[in-house]
């Protein structure tokens, strides 16, 4: 028997930043027909509110360094203010959405990144996905709204990077579903040109990837994103698409597609 098709959707970059863009997307977003799943990050609004607390961010290769008073604020930002507010404007659109961290449920458990070269702090890398639980929402209508907050089961909170977290949530999903991962950003899709917005480069296969990145057209924050990308379609996820805001909205021909072949 086919598998029932679920959209997962990743939201971040400078869309996330502005709520007139974020509102119109969740607009989209709540539109979308069938079982669906979003995660979103929320860097920049930690960093503001981390500013009005007297605490100075700490970055390392475009990566926080989380430590105690960090995890607290980030906690509060991702899993309070922005999750709500995104949970509210769903509701408002008649999606029935639930907002929830890693530890809710236990759905998403990870562990406290290994200390190689740098020191990342109370950075999480996930171990399990709840799919059994998360699944329980989804037949009963309800939309998960994840934040990138995970936790140890030892009581300790982690921040995570969104792009990793709506990877495993896929890869975890795609034994019960067909599954769609969506990356949505403030860019059309991968690009050929970064001075050309409209240089979409609409299908990437593995092979192409490696390409890309020894052109070093694929380089910088885009690495990881994409790592996580072939890393689901690796491990079970049907499709990957990236692409900006108008990205789930069905007369939209401007993204990009991956594939392992």
């Amino acid at each position: 028997m086919k598998k029932q098709l679920l959209k997962i959707v990743k939201i971040g970059g400078n869309v996330i930043n502005d709520e007139i863009a974020l509102f119109s997307f969740l607009q989209d977003f709540a539109s979308l027909d069938g079982p669906k799943i979003l995660v979103h990050g929320g860097g920049k609004k930690a960093t503001e509110v981390s500013s009005a607390m007297g605490l100075q961010p700490q970055m390392i290769n475009g990566r926080r360094v989380t430590d105690e008073a960090t995890v607290e604020v980030v906690t509060m930002v991702y899993a309070g203010l922005l999750n709500k507010k995104i949970v509210a404007q769903l509701q408002k659109n008649n999606c029935n959405a639930i907002g929830l961290s890693g530890a809710d449920a236990n759905c998403i458990l990870a562990h406290k990144r290994i200390v190689k070269d740098i020191d990342y702090g109370f950075a999480g890398d996930v171990d399990a996905v709840n799919s059994k639980f998360i699944n329980v929402l989804l037949e009963n209508d309800v939309t998960p709204v994840f934040c990138a907050i995970t936790h140890d089961k030892e009581g300790q909170l982690l921040n995570t990077n969104a792009d990793t977290i709506v990877s495993e949530v896929a890869i975890g999903m795609s034994s019960l579903y067909e599954t769609e991962l969506n990356f949505v950003f403030e860019l059309k899709g991968v690009l050929k040109n970064i001075e050309d917005k409209n240089s979409v480069i609409k299908q990437i296969n593995l092979e192409k990837y490696k390409e890309l990145i020894d052109a070093g057209i694929i380089a910088d924050g885009m690495l990881p994103k994409m790592h996580n990308c072939f890393n689901a379609l690796e491990k079970g996820v049907g499709k990957v698409k990236i692409g900006d805001a108008s990205l789930l909205q069905s007369d939209n021909k401007l993204y990009t597609t991956l594939s392992l072949k």
